[in-house]
């Protein structure tokens, strides 16, 4: 065979290894999918205390593992003390105020009780006095007199009857219902609820991240001061479009971590991300715009769905944002051993890259 001959012959076959490749690829984007954009995100929880002060301890470090309500740091007390104290002098005030009220209120009773009884009275002597100007035994004037008092006495039982209702109406209910005592009693709860919030605690379990707190800062109420990574994790991964044709909840997985080269974890996927960022559209009250583009072949959109592991506490070990490939395994049985030696050995190559 001369020189040019094997040339030709290892141009065909070169040529052969290519096709084979290259149909191989196009299939297996199908049907033996996998992406190396994958990543854990653990839920990020930013810790931001509700009332500013001072702080006065740090309890806590960087990257040290938190329970559930467990303290972080405190803040000065000594101004939500006060605050407490003032309360509970509003609310004993709210209590002597009333009391005075009561008295008010009873004092105005025995002023109209008095007034009735003298009403009564110049009820009486003014019938007496109607009957003796009619048989002449009574001036004119002292007729008038005494029909001035009654009126007097009618006009003033009236004036101490609105008293006793506004007496009552400024008193308001009785007991706990009210309205002086229910807003001193709002008020000490919201003192108490601040002195409460002057020990910062963690709603979450995890670890402490980007501590950005010591002794002497001083907090503002809404400023976030460190954050706490959750030990709960999510595995997701980016996808093609198209590689998820043949995709469902419950389709078998296999994951490789960069962290842990040479090793490959069973899983499943558990659901679809219900869109994406480029899906969004802002009622923001302008026109649409197009997408342009002069590429002849544009990007392929991905789309996210998101992986669970076989061992669900593995998952957890791993820190927020570490890399994975995930390989997803058709229903045959033939192509989940093609799918398995593709992501072994893109687990083995994780040794050298």
């Amino acid at each position: 065979m001369t020189p040019d001959q094997k040339f030709a012959r290892y141009v065909k076959i070169s040529l052969c290894g290519f096709i084979l490749l290259f149909a191989y690829f196009v299939i297996a984007d199908m049907y033996l999918p996998v992406t190396p954009q994958a990543r854990v995100y653990h839920p990020v929880v930013q810790v931001t205390p509700q009332v500013s002060g001072r702080v006065t301890k740090v309890l806590v470090e960087n990257n040290q593992a938190v329970e559930h309500n467990q303290t972080l740091f405190t803040i000065d007390s000594s101004p939500f003390e006060l605050a407490v104290q003032q309360a509970e002098l509003a609310y004993a005030d709210a209590q002597l105020e009333n009391q005075r009220l009561d008295s008010n209120i009873k004092a105005t009773e025995a002023q109209l009780f008095a007034a009735k009884a003298k009403l009564h009275e110049q009820s009486l002597l003014f019938s007496r006095s109607e009957a003796l100007l009619k048989k002449r035994s009574i001036s004119e004037q002292e007729y008038e007199t005494i029909n001035a008092n009654y009126q007097s006495s009618k006009a003033n039982v009236a004036a101490i009857d609105a008293q006793l209702s506004a007496a009552k109406l400024a008193r308001g209910q009785t007991g706990d219902g009210n309205l002086a005592l229910r807003h001193a009693v709002n008020q000490l709860e919201q003192a108490r609820l601040n002195l409460s919030y002057s020990d910062v605690s963690t709603d979450t379990a995890g670890k402490v991240a980007n501590l950005q707190v010591a002794a002497g800062t001083y907090a503002n109420k809404g400023q976030p001061l460190l954050a706490i990574v959750a030990n709960k994790a999510d595995l997701v991964a980016d996808f093609r479009e198209k590689s998820l044709l043949n995709v469902s909840i419950g389709s078998l997985a296999k994951v490789t971590f960069d962290s842990m080269p040479g090793q490959v974890f069973d899983a499943s996927v558990v659901s679809f991300e219900a869109g994406v960022s480029e899906g969004q559209l802002n009622a923001n009250g302008l026109l649409s715009s197009t997408e342009n583009s002069n590429r002849w072949v544009r990007d392929a959109q991905r789309q996210r769905i998101h992986i669970q592991l076989a061992d669900a506490d593995l998952l957890a070990k791993f820190p927020s944002g570490a890399r994975a490939t995930v390989q997803l395994l058709p229903s045959s049985t033939l192509g989940q051993w093609f799918a398995s030696m593709q992501i072994r050995t893109i687990s083995l190559l994780h040794f050298i890259y």
